[in-house]
């Protein structure tokens, strides 16, 4: 079923979805080529504002300073909750930023702490936005195609997808 989600509820949905899942796919493009890498998401703003902790010699760094057009994708290993981002991204060195953001979760990549200098924030700001949740589990979904397999009617989908205006 598809449903496209605008304004509060869009941001209500969105905000969810990430929190839920935490860890995307973070694909940047320069010219010809392009680069994927898992990332997680260290914080959700009310606005939708995604960012991400980075190492400032990274070449993720020197792809969005040259073009910052990036694409996350969001899947959760447990449920099938999908969601597809595109949006402006920017480095942040502002070191009061990165005290507030900081959390001791990330010391595992970054020893020396919240004052390692080569420590920046990624934000994105998404442009466009797609979903797709199924809300019941996989047991469910999976006694709905075993029926469907034996019935021979087609499976009902009770899942929702759409476009998420953030």
């Amino acid at each position: 079923m598809e449903k496209h989600l605008q304004d509060k509820e869009a941001l209500n949905k969105f905000k969810q979805l990430v929190e839920d899942i935490r860890v995307c796919m973070f694909i940047t493009a320069t010219n010809s080529d392009e680069h994927t890498r898992p990332m997680s998401t260290i914080e959700v703003e009310d606005d939708g504002t995604l960012w991400f902790f980075t190492d400032v010699r990274s070449i993720k760094v020197d792809e969005v300073t040259r073009e910052r057009d990036v694409h996350l994708t969001y899947a959760h290993p447990g449920k099938e909750s999908y969601l597809d981002v595109w949006g402006k991204a920017s480095v942040v060195t502002d070191r009061q930023q990165i005290k507030e953001k900081w959390s001791p979760v990330v010391k595992a990549w970054f020893p020396k702490g919240d004052e390692d200098p080569n420590l920046a924030l990624l934000k994105i700001k998404p442009a466009d936005v797609y979903y797709w949740d199924v809300e019941s589990g996989k047991m469910v979904q999976f006694f709905k195609m075993a029926v469907a397999a034996v019935t021979g009617n087609p499976a009902i989908a009770d899942g929702k997808e759409g476009k998420l205006a953030v």
